[in-house]
């Protein structure tokens, strides 16, 4: 066999579903990246993108909403693993690490995003509510988050802000006329007296 044949017999290799999959929701972040939200991406798109069948994407995610959530949770999944202590910690901290998470991550928070411009009914902000909810009860029981506070309701608008701030800094930070790396330390910590002051000043962070 010549080298040529053997290329073409190695490209021409069948992927695995997993394989096929992963490629997918690469060439969706690509599509993404490369030519932004307003742009839109289409499956035709995804599939041309990542080498496969135009019709294995409709089979594997059936819709591009559903693709843009496998994307999201894929990349949830990836950053999680990065962070194993964090339902540990308390209220406060947890809180200030999930802002510093979206900085990292803008790309979750621009799918969502879209997402939910798009009324997306399956769409769920909050993949592990029930993890949240045991760790707010223990913040109440522990004095790190007032035993008063709707545990909810904070956890949620706290979230909104630092997800909202990683969507828009690079347009504050324009219209502002700042360096968009100041402004970030600059809203950190205004971030971070706001959880503080949340948590009751309990100096847990």
């Amino acid at each position: 066999m010549t080298e040529q044949a053997g290329s073409a017999t190695r490209r021409r290799r069948r992927r695995t579903r997993e394989e096929t999959e992963s490629d997918l929701l690469d060439a969706a972040m690509r599509i993404l990246r490369r030519d932004g939200l307003l742009e839109g991406i289409t499956l035709r798109d995804v599939a041309a993108e990542a080498g496969v069948n135009h019709g294995q994407i409709y089979q594997y995610f059936g819709s591009r909403e559903a693709l843009l959530r496998a994307a999201i949770a894929r990349l949830l999944r990836q950053s999680m693993a990065e962070r194993p202590a964090h339902w540990a910690q308390p209220f406060a901290r947890r809180r200030i690490a999930m802002w510093k998470w979206a900085l990292q991550h803008s790309d979750i928070p621009k799918l969502e995003a879209l997402l939910a411009l798009e009324g997306d009914e399956e769409l769920t902000l909050f993949p592990e509510l029930a993890r949240t909810r045991e760790a707010l009860e223990k913040d109440q029981a522990a004095g790190t988050l007032p035993a008063d506070a709707d545990g909810e309701v904070v956890h949620a608008m706290t979230a909104v802000t630092y997800l909202g701030y990683s969507i828009f800094r690079e347009t504050i930070a324009r219209e502002l006329g700042i360096d968009v790396n100041e402004l970030d330390t600059r809203a950190g910590a205004i971030y971070e007296q706001m959880v503080q002051r949340l948590a009751g000043d309990s100096g847990q962070a």
